[in-house]
């Protein structure tokens, strides 16, 4: 396509997904497939305002794969929502799952409002609107379609369709696995809140860690000492930024809609967020500079860059003036196909969203296993464990005739909570999917950048899902 008629967000996604179907062996039947989107409900509901009038509401929900059950993908408000992206990031779903080998099919769902325009009881009445409309179509559910919290929304909105779902359907034991992002009060999952940058921060670091890899970006071993740029000071941009801050990188420079601001001595994002709360901007923060551009962040010198904002903010535009060695795709498709062959060509890792932001997802997961378990992590073994290592200790202690000190007892001792189990298994599954992707692009010298490595892996796990079913005989 030319300039003039750039690829729309789901042909942007298609376009990745047929460079990758290249490296492998599968009939072309199964990926078509597999490309296509199972389900697409669009929606149109009234629904009265506070001032009297009614407004017709539009929504959708995307299946885009029913190789594993229940579907599972967030719901966002906003006004840019339209049929093209939400089945965009449905099938993104489905191959980000099958990455962290989490076993569900992919989905998505949106409703076309700004949410800063309604009150909060107009948008509980939408939502609770949109679930009963799901509710009516069989497309949610704990063992069909699992939504979740995305952009616009949180533990708020999942409150009210967990709710509204379990209203519709008396009697159904599991009605709490319907929806995840929950309030921890609701079912929800201690550590979710900060799962997506967590998960941002473990696979980078993973990637990091690998020797081969940094001497070809030529950078050291590990997170200590790099320099990190992040756009976004949302949910997922503020605890990535956190979390590379405490593991000893520097963070020079942070980004908002309203502009970006630099340090190179670093920046902490929880002073710029109460900054922000205080000001209503994160420009002008005391010890930074402003920069002219909020896309001006994008282009700095800097050895990690996380775009944790929107799609589409890297382009053919400016690619080639960025000037990171990593790119840590935080956001949905933040970086279009265009950009992707001038880093190729530069040299720059980027590292890709569909697995790398799969935080949320794979804690989500863990989320819905407690829902459908109906006990809470480290119930069981949180005191045998504590009880366990007290008499290790004893023992160790009395036979060495020495004491340990506090904070070790303390760190020894300590049995885990739910939040320890939940971010040791997003790190876990991290780890693996950063190796397995790696293993995928080091076996096939042929795949040109991690994206398509990521592509091949999943089209392979999905492909061979659809086979062992035996719905291609």
């Amino acid at each position: 396509m030319s300039a003039q008629q750039p690829y729309s967000f789901f042909q942007s996604v298609e376009r990745s997904f047929d460079k990758a179907a290249k490296f492998t062996q599968w009939n072309p039947g199964i990926l078509e497939q597999i490309k296509a989107c199972n389900s697409v409900y669009q929606m149109r509901f009234p629904v009265k305002m506070d001032d009297g009038r009614i407004e017709v509401i539009e929504a959708y929900r995307v299946q885009h794969s029913h190789h594993k059950a229940p579907c599972k993908g967030g719901i966002r408000f906003s006004d840019e929502v339209n049929q093209d992206e939400v089945m965009a990031l449905a099938s993104l779903m489905t191959y980000k799952c099958a990455i962290v080998n989490v076993p569900f099919g992919g989905g998505k769902g949106g409703i076309k409002i700004n949410p800063r325009k309604y009150s909060v009881y107009e948008l509980e009445k939408i939502t609770r609107r949109y679930t009963s409309e799901l509710v009516k179509k069989n497309f949610i559910g704990p063992g069909t379609d699992v939504p979740a919290p995305d952009y616009g929304t949180g533990e708020r909105e999942m409150a009210w369709i967990v709710d509204t779902y379990a209203s519709l359907k008396p009697g159904e034991i599991d009605a709490a696995g319907c929806v995840t992002g929950k309030p921890i009060t609701q079912g929800g999952v201690r550590g979710r809140r900060e799962a997506t940058g967590l998960g941002v921060f473990y696979g980078i670091r993973e990637v990091c860690n690998m020797e081969d890899v940094m001497n070809r970006q030529g950078l050291s071993v590990g997170i200590a000492g790099k320099t990190v740029v992040v756009q976004g000071l949302g949910n997922v941009g503020f605890h990535s930024a956190k979390f590379f801050r405490e593991a000893g990188a520097k963070v020079i420079a942070l980004a908002e809609y309203e502009g970006a601001i630099m340090n190179p001595d670093g920046l902490n994002e929880e002073e710029v967020f109460e900054h922000r709360k205080a000001t209503g901007s994160i420009l002008n923060f005391p010890g930074a500079t402003n920069l002219a551009k909020n896309t001006d962040a994008l282009e700095l010198a800097c050895d990690i860059l996380i775009p944790a904002a929107l799609e589409n903010v890297i382009n053919g535009d400016n690619a080639p003036r960025v000037q990171a060695k990593i790119i840590g795709e935080a956001a949905n498709g933040p970086c279009t196909p265009e950009a992707d062959e001038v880093f190729t060509q530069k040299g720059i890792l980027c590292v890709p969203d569909m697995y790398l932001n799969a935080g949320g997802v794979t804690v989500s997961y863990f989320e819905w296993l407690k829902n459908l378990s109906h006990v809470r992590y480290g119930r069981m073994e949180k005191r045998f464990t504590e009880n366990l290592n007290g008499h290790i200790l004893g023992q160790i202690e009395e036979l060495s005739g020495k004491k340990v000190s506090d904070k070790e007892r303390a760190f020894i001792m300590h049995g885990p909570e739910e939040k320890d189990l939940v971010h040791s298994g997003l790190e876990e599954t991290m780890i693996t999917a950063t190796r397995e992707i790696m293993e995928v692009w080091k076996s096939n010298p042929g795949i040109p950048d991690m994206r398509t490595a990521a592509y091949v892996n999943a089209i392979n796990k999905v492909a061979t899902s659809y086979a062992e079913l035996g719905i291609f005989p």
